[in-house]
């Protein structure tokens, strides 16, 4: 970035001429604010959002593995993970969803499992119209599995006041079906969170861009209606 003009850098760019006028990797290059030997912040941007496939794909990347890219390292994996963070909690404090049909449940946790290539689990937390409170993920496994805490789901709903919760989970395999072992875990979701007074919406499972709830025949999430939650 040596031999850019100082006022042709991103952040001087930034500063005065606002975000807009920054490229998805100018954006990423601030975030970073530095390269390495031989390649500059702007060289790594641009190198990342290619081996992930965007921005997209990038806020998908789980901080480890980010930070084994030459020039990235912990703490700009750090960094970058918590500016997306930070974006998808924006996002959040619009107009609330409400969780009135499975569906409904597959598009919101969706948003943070669905590329994810490790299995992961999301707890969605209600309030008494079903109004989403908080999505947030509670666990994560393998490619092939993930556990299901029961404690930590239902501690995540009880901390942000929920009346009401789902849970989903992602199959990154594809296939959205359900297996023995996630029936036999939405059994003991259920019960426990009828032992503590909370109302338990429904358990999804999502591969990609379809889903299935537990029990349930697989839908294209954004094809019609699903089955009320």
């Amino acid at each position: 970035m040596m031999d850019v003009p100082v006022d042709d850098r991103p952040r001087e760019r930034l500063l005065r001429q606002g975000t807009s006028a920054l490229s998805d990797a100018e954006l990423v290059a601030v975030q970073l604010g530095s390269g390495h030997r031989g390649a500059s912040a702007l060289d790594v941007a641009h190198q990342i959002l290619a081996e992930w496939g965007g921005m997209a794909g990038l806020a998908s990347a789980r901080p480890e593995e980010l930070a084994r890219t030459p020039g990235v390292g912990q703490a700009k994996a750090a960094r970058l993970a918590a500016s997306f963070a930070l974006a998808a909690r924006m996002a959040e404090t619009g107009a609330r969803p409400v969780l009135r049909t499975s569906e409904d449940i597959a598009l919101e946790a969706g948003k943070l499992i669905a590329r994810s290539r490790v299995e992961q689990v999301v707890v969605l937390a209600a309030d008494g119209a079903n109004r989403l409170v908080r999505a947030e993920v509670v666990a994560t496994g393998s490619a092939k599995s993930c556990p299901v805490p029961v404690r930590e789901i239902l501690a995540t709903a009880l901390r942000h006041d929920a009346v009401a919760f789902a849970i989903a989970h992602n199959h990154p395999s594809g296939d959205p079906a359900p297996t023995p072992a996630d029936a036999a875990a939405t059994d003991a979701v259920r019960a426990a969170a009828d032992a503590v007074g909370l109302r338990f919406l429904e358990h999804v499972v999502i591969a990609g861009s379809t889903w299935r709830g537990v029990r349930r025949s697989a839908v294209d999430i954004g094809r019609g209606r699903g089955p009320r939650a």
